[in-house]
């Protein structure tokens, strides 16, 4: 018994100073720059909303947020370094919905998207626009299921990669109006959009963070958004389903974490000044400009809806027959 609590006292007078220097560390963060990683090219909806957020977490923290774009494998890239990355709170991650619960089901994952992050918080939530280059004569959903049918394979669609939230959109929209279109991935939605307006592609499922400047530029014709409901912002576009597709909705959604591990002190505290960073009238205008809406919530909230999201992709995925051999 004395053996058993002579063991037990010698840990616990090994371990003591280690619990003591993470409480000293989590006491003093932040006390260098933080890496803020995007795990897409820039200028794409994640890139411009990490930028947003990350200037006014380091106006609030007082240290340089440096965001760190890492585009490609449809975010796997970033997020790996994230989880390599030491568990100190000096490096976060912004991801979409596709990267966090769609590419588990894709891709042979080093890591594990519910296990190996510690949730900070869910940023927003935003419907797609479906929009089309102004050459193809389609003025409507009906008009381009019409066209998808009479040219099975013949228009390209775009997308931020094999799983992305175009992807996805996309294949959705096929299954539910058997039609055939033929996806065309990059690494990011910022060049889908890009060739779009340049012609190279027809259709595009895109967010409406990047993609509403173009539609009220008539760079590129909005047909209908993806949502449940109408974006404020394009008021006069239906639904995908008033316009006639019963049933179809999907929309994105993105959120902030860190490396599993990293102390509770400082998840804290980095959700408290995210927290107050949505809160800030700005922040809240530049969503609502586009469309998207303001989530927030706690760690432990955005960590349960992580894992039913992942249920639900994963569904899906195997139903439409998803693949990432075809491209990512």
């Amino acid at each position: 018994m004395k053996s058993r609590q002579t063991r037990s006292f010698a840990i616990t007078l090994l371990l003591s100073p280690l619990f003591i220097a993470a409480s000293v560390h989590a006491q003093g963060y932040p006390n260098k720059p933080v890496r803020f990683v995007v795990p897409f090219v820039p200028g794409g909806p994640t890139d411009i909303q990490g930028r947003m957020l990350g200037e006014k977490l380091s106006q609030r923290i007082g240290q340089q947020v440096l965001i760190d774009n890492r585009g490609g494998a449809g975010g796997n890239i970033g997020m790996e370094l994230t989880v390599k990355s030491p568990p100190d709170g000096y490096t976060i991650v912004i991801a979409t919905v596709g990267t966090w619960a769609v590419n588990p089901h894709l891709y042979k994952l080093n890591f594990d998207v519910v296990k190996d992050f510690a949730p900070i918080i869910q940023i927003s939530t935003s419907p797609g626009v479906l929009v089309v280059h102004p050459s193809l004569p389609a003025k409507s959903v009906k008009d381009l299921v019409a066209l998808a049918k009479a040219r099975p394979g013949q228009l390209n669609y775009g997308s931020s990669g094999v799983g992305g939230f175009g992807h996805i959109s996309g294949e959705l929209f096929a299954l539910m109006t058997n039609t055939k279109m033929s996806h065309i991935p990059y690494k990011s939605s910022a060049p889908s959009l890009t060739d779009l307006i340049a012609g190279n592609i027809e259709v595009l499922f895109n967010n409406a963070i990047s993609t509403v400047p173009h539609v009220k530029a008539n760079r590129v014709r909005a047909l209908a958004t993806t949502g449940s409901q109408r974006l404020a912002v394009l008021s006069e576009l239906p639904t995908i389903a008033e316009a006639g597709i019963a049933g179809y909705e999907n929309s994105s959604w993105s959120a902030v974490a860190a490396p599993a591990g990293t102390p509770a002190t400082i998840i804290s505290r980095l959700h408290k000044e995210f927290v107050a960073i949505l809160a800030d009238p700005d922040i809240q205008k530049r969503h609502a400009d586009v469309g998207a809406q303001i989530i927030g919530g706690t760690p432990e909230q955005f960590h349960a809806y992580l894992k039913a999201e992942v249920a639900k992709f994963g569904k899906l995925v195997k139903t439409a027959g998803i693949k990432a051999a075809s491209g990512g």
